[in-house]
């Protein structure tokens, strides 16, 4: 009985089939979990650089006046809708403009300052750049703008992702991307000076 057991226990030793998927069972969810997050990581480069051109051909037609702020917002969508998957969310636009470079993402200029210096308060006159006759810590106009203005423009896509790898990772299930640009409208009119108020 000994003798037939250490003879199948040498025969079991020198036996190397199923060797092979045994490794492969033991890798394959490593294996597997890394090609998902390399396709999920490659997907969200792709959408990332076909929204940015999307954004920035609009943009750049919006800006000679080609475009409405309704049709910019239709053209986003339609041509986010062809890349993203049914169940996506629709694209959120943002379109700013203001009077010229130096004001993006900044307050409306003070135009005589009291004291404290530096901050808006009452008995202070500001360059009214959105005219909406009150002081905006940012300083744009929702829109695209008139003629010279400078516009911003975001589109943020967001939709879930292709794997169900996610969780495993700890990434949230749906991933977004956010796009920008900044274009100069064109010339075709005179650029309206922002009044000044006084408070």
């Amino acid at each position: 009985m000994i003798g037939r057991v250490s003879t199948l226990l040498a025969r079991l030793r020198r036996d190397a089939r199923g060797v092979t998927l045994l490794e492969f069972g033991l890798i394959s969810p490593a294996l597997i979990l890394t090609i998902m997050a390399i396709g999920d990581l490659g997907y969200r480069s792709y959408l990332h650089a076909v929204a940015r051109g999307v954004l920035e051909k609009a943009a750049r037609a919006a800006s000679v006046g080609t475009l409405t702020g309704a049709q910019f917002d239709a053209y986003i969508a339609q041509q986010m809708a062809t890349i993203t998957a049914r169940n996506a969310s629709p694209p959120r636009i943002v379109k700013k403009s203001y009077y010229n470079f130096s004001r993006v993402g900044k307050p409306e200029k003070i135009t005589s300052d009291t004291a404290p210096l530096g901050t808006y308060n009452s008995g202070d006159c500001y360059e009214d750049a959105n005219g909406n006759g009150s002081f905006d810590a940012s300083a744009g106009s929702t829109g695209l703008g008139s003629a010279d203005d400078i516009v911003y423009y975001e589109v943020t896509v967001s939709q879930p992702r292709l794997f169900p790898m996610a969780k495993l990772l700890g990434w949230s299930p749906t991933q977004s991307v956010t796009v920008s640009t900044m274009v100069r409208n064109q010339p075709w009119a005179n650029q309206t000076t922002p009044t000044i108020r006084c408070s």
